[in-house]
């Protein structure tokens, strides 16, 4: 159904138009004229501002010469764009979830992050992240892809322009997993410490002595942006979950609220994580 909606989907689906209009190297105007609709609708459903409907997604994809799997998965974000919420549980709805999550990354002016068992995403090392991939039964053949996937998402933070503001609050189980082995997470502590003197990076732990938070009930990640309403993105091993309702956003604010509250600030933590960093190297 067309209309105003500015979802995840939505704006999951325009950005997967506008990318095969450009892989294909075709103008806005040029589509446009093809499909038959004024070059204002067209990039408004590229931003996501409006839905096209399953048939405008299909001669959109025809045009441009988008067959198999990759038109399957495109026509099928067209459905359920005004929901509520995105659940997504089968593999291609997966991919198409962690293509809006790179995309959300790279347009967020402030992300809000509350990882209570595992180094969030931005802040992690290569070595770390091929650890995960491996020990969580990656196939081997698509280890590297994902590395680079995975460790791309950092340019968000890094980048000389407009970087985004991160604000991460961390468990202190995180930070003591030794997740690929001691001088693997020696490196990745390292790393973070590296990453928090950024002006745009504030880490924040949370010790084990704070005693019951929201994060513990499990990792969300709160998006917002100058172009779009806020987003929060919940996942776990077998799905993935984006919510954007005024009600869901104010609870998990809310939520953010109540873990910083708890935490060292930023000065303390990199104190703390500098500490557990020394342990390791008089245990390790």
């Amino acid at each position: 159904m067309a209309g105003n909606t500015r979802t995840p989907k939505a704006r999951a689906l325009g950005a997967a138009l506008r990318a095969v209009r450009e892989e294909r190297d075709w103008g806005l105007r040029q589509l446009a004229s093809y499909i038959d609709c004024s070059p204002g609708t067209l990039s408004r459903w590229e931003t996501g501002d409006r839905c096209p409907k399953s048939a405008d997604v299909a001669r959109i994809l025809a045009t441009l010469g988008v067959t198999g799997e990759q038109y399957d998965e495109i026509l099928a974000m067209a459905e359920g764009t005004a929901a509520s919420h995105w659940l997504a549980v089968s593999l291609p709805e997966q991919r198409q979830q962690l293509s809006a999550l790179l995309e959300f990354e790279r347009t967020a002016k402030a992300i809000t992050n509350a990882a209570p068992l595992l180094v969030p995403g931005q802040l992690q090392s290569t070595a770390y992240v091929r650890a995960i991939m491996t020990a969580g039964g990656v196939p081997p053949d698509e280890v590297e892809t994902r590395i680079a996937v995975r460790v791309g998402r950092r340019d968000a933070i890094t980048r000389r322009d407009n970087p985004v503001q991160l604000s991460t609050v961390i468990g202190e189980a995180a930070l003591r997993q030794l997740v690929g082995g001691p001088q693997v997470m020696a490196d990745q502590l390292d790393h973070m410490l590296d990453l928090s003197e950024l002006s745009n990076v504030d880490v924040w732990v949370v010790p084990f002595t704070s005693g019951w938070h929201p994060a513990l009930e499990g990792l969300f990640v709160l998006f917002e942006s100058d172009e779009a309403p806020p987003v929060v993105h919940l996942e776990n091993r077998r799905s993935g979950l984006f919510l954007h309702e005024p009600a869901d956003i104010e609870i998990y604010r809310l939520a953010a609220e109540t873990v910083f509250s708890v935490a060292l600030d930023p000065a303390e933590s990199r104190k703390y994580i500098a500490e557990i960093r020394k342990e390791m190297e008089t245990t390790g």
